[in-house]
């Protein structure tokens, strides 16, 4: 994913958030509907989680320091991941405490085309800003679905943006309902159910981000498309003619970290080994040019070391061929 491209998205998230929360507090003020309160509280939590993801890119391109010799890059899945905290915490929470107050103590809606007419701007506005998160999806996605294109993104930024505006379209639906039913029943109830149902949406999308993003903090390896260019691009069949065994890990979403071990010739020389290594390394950042830090460990292969321990990627000379 490219940096603007996400940046984009987040920009126009936050913009139409912060708009949509105002009126829908105003909206909350004429009416009394806790599901008006329940949604201007999720988009003030998403204007702040849009906050989050410009304040984590932007100290994600930090220079390395000798104390953190792989840079910053990981700083944009940790401000991910505190989206999900809030998100769950001040959205979710609050949406089900708001809920359960107005069912427990209903009263009839007031000033009813307050509510309403500001539901219908914030879907407008919404989808809006889902329309841009899915135009910038479009251009990195490729061939992959959406719940694929969410599960496997390196980049978290444009998958927190899918799932807010899309959990905020079906929210304010929610909302929709839950007044439109409490103003044809004249019974309140309905508003508090379409709140918790609200806040029960906030949950989950919360908890699946928070998985996701849970995965890249421990460290993702490369696609497995990356993968096999990397395999193809070490291997020369002259210099190198074989990959023993190879880890990658991300670093950031555009910086991979590179570790293999490769066959060289058992007669090459030092200087040929180290000639071989540079040229390997030239290859791999040319058919992957996010692959920017490269550790390759020459060996001399051999079927019988590679076949002599119960893990063969450990015993000295052997490895799992690729």
């Amino acid at each position: 994913m490219s940096a603007s491209g996400g940046t984009k998205a987040i920009v126009a998230a936050l913009a139409a958030n912060l708009a949509i929360a105002v009126a829908k507090f105003v909206a909350f003020l004429f009416s009394g509907s806790s599901s008006m309160l329940a949604e201007s509280v999720h988009s003030l939590a998403d204007s702040g989680n849009q906050g989050l993801l410009l304040v984590g890119g932007k100290k994600a391109k930090r220079e390395a320091t000798p104390q953190h010799p792989f840079g910053y890059g990981r700083e944009r899945y940790i401000y991910a991941f505190l989206v999900s905290i809030v998100l769950f915490s001040v959205g979710g929470m609050f949406a089900l405490y708001e809920g359960y107050e107005k069912i427990k103590h209903p009263h009839e809606l007031e000033h009813w085309y307050w509510p309403v007419g500001v539901l219908v701007f914030a879907i407008i506005a919404e989808a809006f800003s889902f329309r841009t998160a899915i135009k910038e999806s479009n251009q990195v996605r490729g061939g992959l679905s959406w719940s694929q294109f969410v599960r496997r993104a390196k980049a978290p930024e444009l998958p927190v943006v899918l799932l807010e505006d899309l959990g905020a379209l079906v929210g304010l639906i929610l909302a929709l309902g839950g007044v439109g039913l409490a103003l044809l029943t004249g019974d309140g109830v309905w508003d508090g159910i379409g709140t918790l149902c609200i806040g029960v949406l906030l949950i989950v999308i919360a908890i699946v981000l928070a998985l996701e993003t849970k995965s890249l903090l421990l460290g993702e390896a490369a696609g497995i498309e990356e993968v096999h260019k990397i395999e193809a691009a070490v291997v020369d069949g002259d210099t190198v003619p074989r990959l023993i065994h190879m880890r990658t890990l991300h670093l950031g979403p555009e910086e991979l970290l590179v570790a293999a071990k490769i066959a060289v010739k058992a007669d090459s020389s030092a200087a040929e080994i180290a000639s071989a290594i540079d040229a390997a390394e030239q290859r791999v950042r040319a058919a992957v040019p996010i692959a920017r830090v490269i550790y390759l460990e020459p060996d001399i292969y051999s079927e019988a070391a590679a076949a002599a321990g119960p893990d063969p990627e450990a015993t000295p000379g052997g490895g799992a061929a690729h």
